[in-house]
């Protein structure tokens, strides 16, 4: 029976849930979506079900929560889903920027970051991530990553009301508000947990429980661990349940099991509904972590990639104007199955957007290393994305730096892996150098342990005391800026960093952060250097004019569109990195110096073999011409055009 035949029914029970009129405009969504959806869920829980009827029902009821969905979505947002569905490619685009935040630390809550839309818009931000903001656990919560209430925003941020005027407000501006969503787990204090305490045998099947340590313990022979230090282990007895469950991360964060099809159902109506609130991206938190087997890590197995799949044939039909990112912090080769693949007879389509944390981990690395090669083993290792995809790329983000995704191009080398990673992680410490950012989880010398701190203490501005070191220190902080301009992907700004801001000490006196460090680099917007950001005798001002003048520049560049090609050159220095953007009938040309030396490069040599000759560039950002030998000052960055009125 083919897919077409067997999605007749459910096609009739989701367009039941709709308006006659509403037929036609959603017909070419569902007829190019709803196989797909209907094949991964098959594949996943088709088997689940005493019987092919019982799947049936259960299917049903999903297409028609769709349904109704699509009816409630509020007509701005139809509008949008159909300028996307027709602009495919929208967020992958030169002129796209991200910005991340917390929203009471950027702004106090909700309403405030609706005060602070024009300074996103003067940096050209179009995409906010606001780090979590829906209902949190009472108490400790990981910074809001446990979550126990999907429908509603913590109160000290706001209400759904301003969730809906903020989203509204930041559409009218031209900036997709971003929301996290946190797939793997729940907090101990939401309604399913709280249920699954009190007894229901349907809520306890939402988690992983188990009667004593036998199976956690056989699954722990081939577990990491997230949280070493403070969360060891990835079981918690509950005594409500007198049972062990299932915490990969904190104990109060109980993973769902997505191998109940009810859980998948549950999650998706959530992530749903907060979209016809206004949220325009999703960032799919920890989905690497979707489905455990026994016997392997319990991350990134088949199943988990089918749940974004089908999460993502979802959101096609019911808002194709939605984008999902996902959150996955694994290795370079993992890296890719997160945006779907482009086989012929197989294509899939997954997360419209994913991190790519070995690139930013790799841009740190050359910095502290001043030797580009673990870089240059990642851009090797990174294919050109599918269609309809993107990277994203950041310099910092809310969490530590994760040395341990480098291990397999870490292992291309002679040097010992352990040893050189740990050597970086020492180094961004403040062990004999410039930065100052502290260490993640270490209760074991011998272990390479994440960084924390903000990308200007990590840069040198918190221990630069001469103009040369500021000057050196703002050059470092703006060459990673810039790699992650012209990589390609949809590049990210973490808040502060644009001001040049540093650590934020003052969290080892609040109770609630003092046992993570990654509080210090989750400062409070500082009001007095943002007074200085137009100020060309501040570092804020200095770092921000700059900052800005990368982003005018980049949004004048179409060849640094995501899915532009990109090709890695080799300099005859290892501190520099090379890579062309573009066809070659019309390239951009990256030279970035990760060293503290000027260093000269011959442009014939470079371009050797390439069919494109030395002569003829301009430097974008400063619009002087280069010549056949070209000087790179210490840590300096050229984006090189070819001159107008000059061919290949």
């Amino acid at each position: 029976m083919s897919a077409a035949t067997n999605t007749a029914p459910f096609l009739t029970a989701l367009l039941s849930k709709l308006a006659p009129g509403m037929h036609a405009r959603i017909g070419a969504r569902l007829a190019k979506h709803l196989p797909d959806l209907y094949q991964t869920l098959q594949t996943l829980y088709g088997n689940q079900f005493s019987n092919e009827q019982a799947y049936a029902t259960w299917l049903t009821e999903l297409l028609q929560v769709a349904g109704e969905a699509i009816a409630a979505r509020p007509l701005p947002l139809q509008i949008l889903d159909d300028a996307r569905s027709t602009d495919k490619n929208w967020f992958a685009k030169e002129n796209m920027l991200g910005y991340c935040c917390y929203a009471d630390r950027f702004a106090g809550g909700l309403r405030g970051v609706q005060q602070r839309i024009p300074h996103l818009q003067e940096l050209g931000v179009t995409y906010l991530h606001l780090l979590p903001f829906l209902k949190a656990r009472a108490g400790e919560n990981d910074g809001g990553f446990a979550v126990a209430d999907f429908d509603a925003i913590e109160p000290h941020l706001g209400n759904m009301v301003d969730l809906e005027e903020l989203s509204t407000a930041l559409r009218a501006a031209g900036i997709s508000l971003c929301s996290d969503f946190i797939l793997n787990h729940v907090a101990d204090d939401h309604p399913w947990a709280i249920a699954a305490k009190q007894g229901d045998l349907h809520y306890r099947d939402y988690f992983y429980h188990y009667p004593d340590r036998t199976e956690p313990d056989n699954y722990e022979r081939n577990l990491g661990q997230v949280f070493p230090q403070v969360a060891p282990g990835n079981f918690s007895f509950a005594p409500e349940l007198q049972e062990w469950v299932w915490t990969t991360f904190y104990p109060y964060q109980w993973d769902l099991n997505y191998s109940n099809p009810n859980v998948f159902a549950d999650m998706a109506a959530a992530l749903l509904r907060l979209a016809n609130r206004g949220v325009e991206a999703f960032r799919l938190d920890s989905t690497a972590f979707l489905w455990k087997r026994a016997g392997t890590k319990c991350m990134n197995q088949p199943e988990a990639h089918q749940i974004l799949q089908a999460l993502r044939s979802l959101v096609e039909i019911a808002a194709p104007g939605v984008l999902l990112k996902a959150e996955a912090i694994v290795e370079t080769a993992e890296l890719p199955a997160y945006l779907g693949n482009s086989g012929e007879t197989n294509s899939k389509q997954e997360c419209h957007l994913a991190y790519h944390s070995s690139l930013m981990a790799a841009s740190w690395v050359a910095l502290a290393e001043q030797d580009t090669s673990l870089m240059r083993h990642v851009f090797a290792g990174t294919p050109a994305q599918p269609e309809q995809s993107s990277w994203l790329t950041y310099v910092r983000c809310h969490d530590d730096i994760g040395w341990n995704v480098l291990r397999p191009e870490a292992s291309l080398e002679a040097e010992d892996v352990q040893q050189r990673l740990a050597r970086v992680s020492r180094f961004y410490s403040g062990e004999g150098s410039y930065a100052r950012g502290a260490s993640f989880q270490a209760n074991d010398p011998a272990a390479v342990h994440g960084t924390v701190g903000m990308a200007a203490a990590l840069t040198g501005f918190s221990s630069a005391q001469t103009a040369t070191e500021k000057h050196l220190s703002r050059q470092r902080l703006l060459l990673l800026y810039g790699l992650s301009f012209c990589f390609g992907g949809m590049p990210l700004i973490y808040m502060g960093d644009e001001l040049a801001q540093t650590n934020d000490e003052a969290y080892r006196q609040v109770p609630a952060q003092a046992a993570d460090s990654r509080w210090l680099h989750r400062p409070v917007w500082d009001e007095e250097l943002y007074a200085q950001r137009h100020s060309g005798s501040h570092e804020a001002g200095t770092v921000f004019n700059a900052l800005c003048h990368l982003l005018q520049q980049r949004r004048q560049l179409p060849r640094l569109a995501a899915q532009e090609a990109r090709q890695l050159l080799k300099a005859n220095n290892p501190a520099v990195l090379a890579f062309l953007r573009g066809s070659v009938d019309d390239p951009l040309l990256f030279l970035g110096n990760f060293s503290e030396h000027s260093i000269s490069l011959d442009m014939a040599e470079l371009l050797t073999g390439h069919d494109i000759p030395g002569q003829g560039w301009v430097d974008q950002l400063s619009k002087l011409d280069v010549d056949l030998t070209v000087t790179l000052q210490a840590y300096s960055q050229l984006w090189l055009v070819r001159k107008q009125g000059l061919t290949i």
